[in-house]
């Protein structure tokens, strides 16, 4: 309650009069919160992030970066980072995922690869983490201690320890030969917004410096939204050719090119089905439990094209999958 009044006062010091109104917008899976305010017919978002639970360092270094990049991002027009408090531009309330019924939904996505590859080649900076060995099986580990361990309670047998382990080296090295290109680590459908016509960027402080495939995968094989298999593969091959245009890849196959989008996928869907278990089990964020099957079924349905990665489609077929449908039918009783 305190914060909350703290707030207040932050926004009340850099508005001459009262807002009219001061409005929660739906959050996301961090541990900020957002408010739309309105003052004198103007929108602002505000944005509460507690500096002792969230670095804000990367939030307001990469916004500078993005920025001058030509991207559009909410600017960040007032801030104080001692409390963790940021008045923002509004975007508006439209993002991708609204517009996914639309008839112009493949030029949509064709617009975002573009988008991204403008992106990848944004220039390292000091606030991008390398996505390298130790943090990708640092993410690969969340879905065994959330997932596994934390939300079925499932012990692995010596035979499934090894299978998990040659499954895990298999993506670090198909993930760590791609080329090395600057990475939003979100780009779905809930985190890209259409503001007046333009495309804009949300949720990019996670940015790191990792695999050419990773965000082609986040938007394609979203977790939220799943494409038809002939507009994916249409669009993975418009990738492809946007990719070789700009030399992002040089001297890849197309099969190349798929085996390092389809294995980029797995960690990062076997990542992101840990972390909905990991919102729900540590924060108490129920509002993800439903995406935990729909992620779970990308891994069975690409790992099976792999021989090398059968067992990993077979196990979390038939081991993970009846338990993990068991826990949510109690968690929704």
């Amino acid at each position: 309650m305190k914060r909350f009044e703290n707030l207040q006062q932050f926004i009340n010091t850099h508005f001459n009069e009262q807002p009219t109104s001061l409005n929660v917008v739906t959050g996301d899976a961090s541990f900020r919160r957002y408010y739309r305010l309105n003052s004198r017919g103007e929108h602002f978002i505000v944005m509460d992030s507690d500096p002792n639970k969230v670095n804000n360092a990367p939030y307001i270094s990469l916004n500078k970066v993005f920025t001058e990049q030509g991207f559009l991002l909410p600017k960040i027009i007032v801030s104080d980072e001692l409390q963790g408090f940021f008045i923002l531009s509004d975007l508006g309330s439209t993002h991708l995922a609204d517009m996914l019924g639309d008839i112009n939904r493949t030029e949509h996505y064709k617009e975002l690869i573009n988008l991204s590859v403008q992106w990848a080649k944004t220039p390292a900076s000091d606030a991008m983490q390398a996505y390298n060995e130790d943090f990708i099986k640092l993410e690969l580990d969340i879905f065994s201690q959330w997932l596994v361990t934390g939300f079925i309670n499932e012990s692995l047998s010596a035979d499934q320890k090894i299978m998990w382990q040659t499954s895990s080296e298999l993506l670090i090295e198909a993930m760590l030969a791609q080329p090395t290109v600057t990475v939003h680590r979100d780009y779905h459908s809930r985190n890209i917004m259409n503001s007046n016509g333009q495309w804009a960027i949300i949720d990019y402080q996670d940015a790191v410096r990792g695999p050419l495939c990773y965000d082609l995968v986040s938007l394609l094989r979203d977790c939220y939204f799943k494409l038809p298999d002939a507009e994916l593969t249409s669009l993975l091959g418009f990738a492809y050719k946007e990719f070789t245009d700009q030399d992002l890849i040089i001297d890849t196959s197309f099969n190349e090119f798929k085996y390092y989008f389809d294995l980029t996928g797995l960690q990062r869907h076997l990542k992101a089905a840990g972390i909905f278990c990991r919102l729900y089990l540590r924060d108490g964020k129920a509002g993800y439990l439903d995406n935990i099957l729909p992620t779970l079924n990308y891994i069975i349905e690409v790992a099976a094209n792999y021989s090398e990665l059968t067992a990993l489609s077979e196990w979390i077929k038939n081991i993970i999958v009846p338990k993990v449908i068991d826990k949510l039918a109690k968690e929704h009783a």
